[in-house]
């Protein structure tokens, strides 16, 4: 359908059974692809490195569904904070980084996901705190005709009510016995429907997913994301949400996302092999070859695809000197590339960035 329909959003639980036999078949291959990206991520020494270079990624994919494009050359270089390099949309990405990490760090510590913790997510993606809808007048058109095809709640009440009954949702175990990853598909359809703020509704959205993955130990850090999944997968995303509008198809829906998750999994389990064993070849050239080797060392220069002085400073504890000397070795030798930009030079580490780029 292309004009909006009479459809109303509920309270959950869901009034009927949506866990059919295609669904429930779906999901061991998916729960065995997502155990597996558990184990293979936890055999990264510094973990900090997969939640970094990832979640850049997945930055960068969930702001280009919205139309905030930027190229991973951008998205690094705003990293290094050079006041000479500013990219307005690469500062949105950003912004999505930092409320990634607010979002884990906010979930790990309460063990839940609450209403309060989606409005700091959104408030640090956003850059304000304009909180929930309070004013009527938004509704989601098609793309291509300009059509409304759904009218969220208006009302700033009913806005508050469904939110509230979101969380309790999620939260609440006694409330719905689905599996977690049928749940995860519900949960991401009402929180869209519900469309809770004036912009930025997508991007947190794709952030509650991870965030819950987590909460129900299915992951331990941040880095499933279906971002790239969805931009792959574009027209048949908004087409099943739409259904369900529509049809109450919540079968299709549900395949979707189980689909995206088994597939999303795999595609991570095999970027991570491939950073491990880059890390690995680059461990053996500067142990072999460098007296300045050090984890600290090979752990910075794959946490920034992008380094500079000032990183390797705070890293390892060395004086700005020793820093550059370290830094100016590798790039002559070939295993790091040397950029200016303004007054300021920066070390791209060339093969972790083609990896990464070619996602």
């Amino acid at each position: 359908m292309t004009s909006e329909s009479n459809w109303r959003l509920k309270e959950l639980p869901l009034s009927i059974d949506v866990e059919s036999k295609t669904i429930l078949k779906s999901l061991p291959s998916a729960h065995a692809a997502l155990a597996e990206l558990k184990g293979v991520a936890s055999t990264i020494p510094n973990q900090i490195i997969l939640v970094n270079t990832l979640g850049l990624q997945e930055a960068k994919d969930s702001s280009a569904i919205e139309n905030i494009i930027t190229t991973h050359d951008d998205l690094y270089k705003t990293e290094l904070n050079f006041d000479s390099f500013k990219s307005l949309e690469a500062k949105e990405v950003q912004n999505y980084v930092s409320a990634l990490k607010k979002g884990f760090e906010l979930v790990k510590s309460k063990k839940l996901i609450t209403s309060n913790i989606v409005i700091k997510i959104q408030e640090e993606l956003e850059r304000n705190n304009a909180g929930f809808r309070k004013l009527p007048g938004t509704s989601l058109k098609n793309s291509t005709t300009g059509e409304v095809v759904y009218t969220p709640p208006q009302n700033i009440d009913e806005i508050k009510r469904l939110m509230t009954n979101l969380e309790n949702f999620i939260n609440d175990k006694s409330m719905c016995d689905y599996d977690p990853l049928v749940k995860l598909a519900i949960i991401h359809f009402q929180f869209e429907s519900i469309h809770p703020f004036y912009d930025g509704n997508g991007r947190t959205g794709r952030i509650i997913n991870i965030l819950y993955l987590i909460l129900e130990g299915l992951q331990n850090l941040p880095i499933l994301y279906l971002s790239n999944y969805i931009i792959h997968n574009k027209t048949d995303y908004y087409r099943c949400l739409q259904q369900v509008r529509d049809d109450e198809n919540w079968e299709e829906w549900i395949l979707f996302i189980i689909r995206g998750i088994e597939i999303t999994s795999r595609e991570t389990i095999n970027l991570i092999y491939q950073i491990r064993e880059l890390m690995s070849e680059y461990k053996y050239k500067l142990r072999d070859n460098y007296k300045f080797y050090s984890q600290d060392l090979l752990n910075n220069l794959f946490k920034h695809p992008y380094t500079k002085i000032e990183f390797i400073v705070n890293d390892l504890t060395v004086s700005r000197i020793t820093a550059a000397n370290y830094l100016n070795k590798l790039a002559e030798d070939g295993l790091l590339r040397k950029e200016r930009i303004g007054t300021g030079n920066y070390y791209v580490n060339e093969k972790l960035f083609e990896l990464l780029a070619r996602r």
